[in-house]
């Protein structure tokens, strides 16, 4: 006997008679005996105690029916008392007075009751019937079917009936008779068919109790294996009460089924279902099973280990003792969690765990190897009802975590390698178990201190105080401090806490890397520890990462980038330059300077990536220019380079400017050691003066004067001829390429550049530029003399109103010599020229005393000149430049092309001529027909100013050819608007 669940005693001893039936009504006991008689007995009126009290007779029924009462039920519902005796009678209750006989149940051996319904089913010989009570005195019958055999047994089951049949069950159908088979019964014991509280069956065949549904098919939760076979069986739940010839056995109902009591009587001949309690028959005398106080059977099954029964009884506890049902639950789950965990089942010691509802920290205290966070939570001790419980908090209990680190004998034997090995598999399992647990609990922890931060996070804002919290505040070096109240958040830390260490422990890296990503609370003390002792190098850069601690973070990354980078060997995971670039891409907003003092790291080894990072993090541009000019200056024309290729508009005038004076410091460092060994060659193109070249022509946020200031007199003169250009002094400029590099093709690339940048506004402004460079190959000694001279005055101090940037190289500047110059020769169109200036025999050169290469006039050059950009020159202008001594054929390939063009151009204006002349023609001719209109005046014709009939008089017709007036009448209007409006000017004036 595994516990008592009933108490048995004997309510009538000494019984006179055969007892065939006994039900229950209010406190009393109706019995049917074999003679046909009711006693009915009740509790003994002195007896204090009324839960088993003795009974006495307080009246005997004799002649009640004329043959054994077989049967009998209470229907309360209805208050009335059924009665299988000769026939099928219903009685009043209390007063016993028969209301209704069923005649046609004369003879029937068994019935069933439908409840719900009042439907009333019995079996007689081979024949069902189904009655329904009219809710009056009498019963309507609604059917009869014919069956096989008879019936033994019967229930209702939902719409169907059930019927127990010699030895086979089959569900008959209400509605139109149709059977069903279901199984057979066996032979060593007769159809037995019990009905279950949830609706379903339980069929006996021969010692196994078989579960069915509604449908007579079988319910695959399994079977109640008796003892012997029952000869009959009661439900009251929890249990199932069975009959059987030696005792009466009494089982779980719970799968698997399993025994809970024995009550050894003899001669049992019967058992009856009352509503607190079970009624046993005898031969002669009366005996009651009355069950044993809910708690009290809780306490026997938890106290024998039988936790899973206890804490089915404990759900059956009334809703009014919820808190003593849930104290019970809880103390019997931590009992049964111990339990489990003793004997190996790990897992489902934590499924109890989690049911009990326990602090974690209790659980927590069965793993000694996991560090736990200090907390200022002070936590309730578990206030268990059972004795015993505290045995199990203690440590040593748990031992099995203590073996968590390997021993340090390097000397086994073979047992005790399996004793370790066997060790570390327990460990294994348990912490598998415990994360888990950790896991499911994790949820609500996390939503909970989620909840109490942002709620401190609105009363923050409203500023509200916070008198009522009892708030605790952590520092971490690197990051301001982060407040941890007393609550939520600490339980979430001790969670996070021990479910990390349990997965680096398990060797679950990978989750717990997930978890640090996500939102956490682990403490960063203990959690950077471990990460660091295991070399847990990525989960520790998160854990500072999600902690804010981004200096720290960035610091191992590059570590761990250096590491990688001069490690030869094969590692786990290597790290490279990128990986830093990416981490501070989100911080670009937060903390620039962070950003820019790692940056530096890795600016070389990737420059591109971290100038994007620059770009794209919005950081300024300057800010980035100064911090590198500071720490990095090697860098900082790589960085200025990749600004302005990824992002023309991201890098200001300033910017621009230094980038051009770091490339001309370079090259001047260059010329100086080139000058020093005698090797310079104004042709030799080192990559920096390539990239100083193609600034100074590309770029325009420069200082060109303060360049140009910076240059050698003897030596780079295509950058000062780039310069020149940009502050419009192009006749300077020209004079360079040509005399000084001797390079005319970079003299025509020049005024091509001038040409396209201007997009021919006008023939006039566009062409004058290669009439300078003309003129320059007509007369060079006059563009060479006093060249230096010339440029000395441009850059002296007083010439301050120079522009500094020019995009638009015809704008006309207003001082130097120079400058004027220019000016005079863009409007040479409108300036008189003398042709002897470039007479060969001549020279207009009298004050010019330097002239190079002793050459006069650059005849060669002038042809190629003209014969290449005859379409951009000024045709009319050229001619009147060239010597007199030129000769036509020279110019043959100049002139042919510009007369052809010239006369395309006058056809064409011929053409458009006629066009405009036939045009004029045609509004003519509209005019015209538009003045042949044609007025009818009638007699009913009316002026439109005097409204009198028009007659013979003079009229006039306005433009609109419909408004008539008298012609006195349209000089009248006309002279009153002359003076109206003479007199408006002179009240003006």
């Amino acid at each position: 006997m595994v516990h008592s669940a009933y108490d048995s005693s004997e309510l009538v001893p000494n019984f006179p008679g055969k007892i065939e039936s006994v039900v229950t009504y209010d406190s009393k006991l109706l019995v049917g005996c074999s003679d046909g008689s009711l006693r009915i007995y009740s509790p003994e009126p002195d007896s204090p105690d009324r839960v088993k009290p003795p009974y006495v007779l307080e009246k005997n029924l004799t002649g009640f029916a004329k043959k054994p009462i077989v049967s009998l039920e209470v229907l309360e519902s209805r208050e009335l008392l059924l009665s299988l005796s000769e026939s099928i009678a219903f009685h009043r209750l209390p007063s016993l007075e028969t209301i209704a006989v069923i005649t046609k149940a004369k003879g029937a051996n068994v019935f069933c009751w439908d409840h719900r319904r009042g439907f009333l089913c019995f079996a007689r010989q081979k024949r069902v019937s189904i009655f329904r009570h009219d809710g009056g005195r009498g019963f309507v019958e609604v059917k009869e079917f014919g069956v096989p055999d008879m019936v033994k047994s019967m229930c209702w089951c939902g719409e169907n009936i059930c019927l127990g049949i010699r030895r086979e069950y089959l569900i008959l159908n209400a509605s139109n008779g149709a059977l069903s088979e279901v199984f057979t019964s066996g032979r060593l014991a007769p159809p037995l068919v019990v009905s279950l509280p949830s609706g379903e069956l339980l069929l006996g065949k021969e010692n196994i109790g078989v579960f069915v549904d509604q449908n007579g098919k079988l319910i695959p939760e399994g079977r109640i294996c008796w003892s012997e076979a029952p000869l009959e069986v009661v439900i009251q739940k929890p249990y199932a009460i069975a009959l059987l010839p030696r005792f009466v056995e009494i089982r779980s109902l719970r799968d698997p089924y399993p025994l809970i009591q024995t009550v050894v009587l003899r001669n049992v001949r019967h058992i009856f279902q009352s509503n607190n309690s079970m009624i046993l028959a005898l031969d002669n005398s009366i005996h009651g099973l009355v069950p044993v106080p809910l708690g009290a059977q809780i306490v026997q099954l938890t106290a024998s280990g039988n936790f899973e029964e206890a804490l089915s009884l404990c759900k059956l506890l009334p809703p009014e003792d919820s808190s003593l049902r849930a104290a019970k639950e809880g103390s019997i789950h931590i009992r049964y969690a111990h339990y489990l965990f003793e004997n190996g089942s790990y897992e489902e010691a934590m499924e109890q765990f989690l049911a009990s509802q326990v602090d974690i920290t209790y659980v927590l205290s069965l793993y000694p190897s996991i560090i736990l966070p200090k907390t200022s939570v002070v936590h309730e001790t578990e206030k268990l009802d059972i004795d015993g419980d505290v045995s199990y908090l203690s440590r040593g209990s748990s031992g099995l975590s203590d073996d968590m680190e390997p021993s340090s004998t390097s000397h086994m034997s073979e047992s005790d390698e399996n004793a370790a090995l066997e060790s570390k598999k327990v460990n294994h399992n348990t912490l598998m178990a415990l994360i888990k647990y950790l896991q499911k609990k994790r949820y609500s922890f996390v939503e909970k201190a989620t909840a109490e931060g942002t709620e401190e996070v609105v009363l923050d804002a409203v500023g509200d105080n916070f008198a009522s919290y009892n708030r605790f505040k952590k520092t971490n070096k690197g990051r301001s401090s982060i407040p941890v109240s007393s609550g939520a958040r600490e339980m979430a830390s001790i969670l996070d806490t021990a479910l990390l260490q349990a997965l680096l422990l398990t060797g679950q890296s990978s989750v717990a890397l997930e978890l640090l990503r996500g939102v956490n609370y682990c403490d960063l003390k203990i959690c950077e520890e471990i990460l660091r002792k295991g070399n847990h190098n990525v989960a520790l850069l998160e854990l500072f990462k999600c902690n804010s601690l981004h200096r720290e973070a960035l610091e191992l990354l590059h570590k761990l980038v250096e590491e990688s980078r001069s490690s030869q060997s094969e590692i786990t995971q290597r790290f490279k330059p990128e990986d830093i670039v990416e981490y501070l891409k989100p911080l670009c907003g937060t903390d620039p300077m962070l950003v820019l003092e790692f940056s530096m790291l890795v600016l070389e080894s990737c420059p591109s990536q971290t100038i994007e990072l620059f770009l794209s993090g919005n950081i300024p541009a300057d800010m980035v220019n100064s911090y590198l000019k500071q720490h990095s200056p090697n860098m900082q024309a790589t960085y200025l380079e990749l600004m302005l290729a990824m992002n023309e508009n991201a890098i200001s005038g300033n910017l621009q400017n230094e980038m051009v004076n770091i490339y001309l410091s370079e090259v001047l460092d260059w010329h100086a050691d080139l000058s020093a060994q005698q090797n310079w060659d104004e042709k030799a193109y080192s990559p920096t003066r390539k990239k100083l070249l193609s600034a100074l022509e590309g770029i325009s946020g420069y200082n060109p004067e303060a360049l140009l200031k910076r240059l050698p007199r003897d030596a780079l003169y295509e950058e000062r001829a780039t310069l020149l250009g940009k502050m419009n002094q192009h006749e300077l400029a020209l004079s360079l390429y040509v005399h000084k590099l001797h390079v005319p093709e970079l003299a025509l690339s020049y005024c091509d550049r001038v040409y396209e940048s201007t997009h021919q506004p006008s023939v006039k402004s566009s062409s004058n530029i290669y009439l300078l460079l003309l003129q320059i190959y007509l007369n060079p000694r006059r563009t060479t003399a006093r060249f230096e001279e010339r440029i000395t005055n441009l850059l002296s101090p007083q010439n301050t109103n120079l522009p500094k940037v020019s995009s638009a190289t015809s704008a006309k500047s207003k001082g130097g010599r120079g400058t004027k110059k220019v000016a005079e020769i863009e409007g040479a169109e409108d300036t008189k020229v003398s042709l002897s200036s470039t007479d060969s025999s001549r020279s207009d050169g009298d004050a010019d005393e330097f002239v190079e290469g002793g050459s006069t006039i650059m005849f060669t050059e002038v042809l190629d000149l003209l014969s290449r950009r005859w379409d951009r020159i000024n045709g009319a202008q050229a001619l009147k430049l060239l010597p007199k001594e030129t000769k036509l054929q020279d110019l043959l390939s100049f002139i042919e092309p510009l007369l052809r063009k010239s006369s395309e151009m006058y056809r064409n204006c011929s053409v458009i001529k006629s066009l405009r002349h036939s045009e004029n023609l045609q509004v003519k001719d509209e005019l015209y027909n538009q003045r042949k209109a044609v007025v009818k005046i009638t007699g009913d014709s009316i002026c439109s100013l005097c409204h009198k009939k028009l007659g013979t008089s003079v009229f006039a017709v306005y433009p609109n050819g419909s408004t008539l007036v008298h012609f006195v009448c349209f000089r009248d209007s006309q002279n009153m608007k002359a003076v109206s409006k003479g007199s408006q000017s002179r009240k003006r004036s």
